[in-house]
């Protein structure tokens, strides 16, 4: 495959990246330039540093795509109304595929139900970094199918759960990695009702590439959930057998947690937590890697990290 990817070098998009670099596909990608990767085959990686949002690059970027069309489009880092319309825009006739990645955010909170594929997105708006980030994704959600019809360019939708894994940006296992490295103890909610769904970053990264000009993924969205739902005290089990030790759980309540702001991962209540069914992604044959083997690669990662400083 001839692919366009935007936004592959951190987390996700790295994880996508290292599957790309097999000598088999070519890949045109797109960043901001603050991020390199160490790639095998750099012969079949044409790196491009440049801001989507700047009208100039894009016209520039659309000028190169005519000249060596790509099959499809992978999208890591489309945030907000407009970036999915202004990339699709510049792609030349032939272009089969344009690839957003979503989240399970965007489904509309608090049905008490079990959310597949089909159900209704969230019209209301929330306060905060992760309010605008949810409003976000649901505009490019209903702007993606408006695009795909306008630029006869087939659409598909991947919508993770919690991610983890290596590179993680995001606040999460990484917190207890650093009370585990430090303390070997961490906090522990007692009374917490709240529930959560997690999968490995590559496991998505390999979702991604199962998805790929694959004709009966076109038009199509898939939950990308992981296997079962966890709970405080699952996790914590979980997360000691990866890191091979004992781990002391400082007990707290929820209301001790809220008092004093302490910035726990997941949700605390059931009121807060969603349950996102998965069973239409099993079609793509893909698969899920068990929690503790991937917390215990994300542990090692980690650990690695904190001895080299990289």
């Amino acid at each position: 495959m001839r692919l366009l990817v935007v936004g592959g070098t951190y987390f996700l998009g790295k994880a996508f990246m290292e599957l790309c670099d097999n000598g088999e596909n070519e890949v045109i990608l797109l960043n901001r330039g603050n991020r390199t990767l160490s790639l095998k085959y750099t012969d079949k990686i044409k790196h491009i540093q440049m801001e989507r949002h700047d009208p100039e690059q894009l016209q520039k970027l659309g000028e190169l795509l005519k000249e060596a069309p790509v099959d499809a489009v992978v999208d890591f880092c489309a945030y907000e109304a407009g970036d999915i319309r202004s990339i699709m825009e510049i792609l030349p006739k032939g272009t089969k595929q344009y690839l957003f990645i979503s989240t399970c955010d965007v489904y509309r909170r608090g049905s008490g139900e079990g959310l597949d594929e089909k159900a209704k997105l969230e019209e209301r708006s929330f306060l905060g970094q992760e309010g605008a980030y949810i409003c976000g994704k649901v505009a490019l959600e209903k702007e993606l199918p408006e695009c795909s019809a306008r630029y006869g360019i087939a659409y598909t939708v991947l919508r993770p759960t919690i991610i983890y894994g290596p590179d993680n940006y995001a606040p999460r296992e990484g917190i207890y990695f650093h009370w585990i490295t430090k303390a070997g103890q961490i906090l522990y909610p007692e009374n917490a009702g709240g529930t959560f769904q997690m999968v490995y970053v590559r496991d998505v990264a390999k979702y991604i590439f199962a998805c790929l000009c694959r004709e009966e993924c076109y038009g199509q969205a898939y939950n990308i959930c992981g296997d079962g739902v966890l709970d405080y005290k699952s996790f914590t089990d979980c997360l000691e057998k990866a890191c091979s030790q004992r781990i002391e759980r400082v007990s707290v309540t929820v209301e001790d947690v809220l008092e004093r702001g302490i910035p726990l991962p997941f949700p605390l209540t059931r009121a807060e937590s969603e349950y996102y069914l998965g069973e239409k992604s099993k079609a793509l044959g893909v698969g899920f890697t068990p929690l503790e083997d991937g917390l215990k690669e994300t542990f090692l990662w980690f650990c690695e990290r904190m001895v080299t400083g990289v």
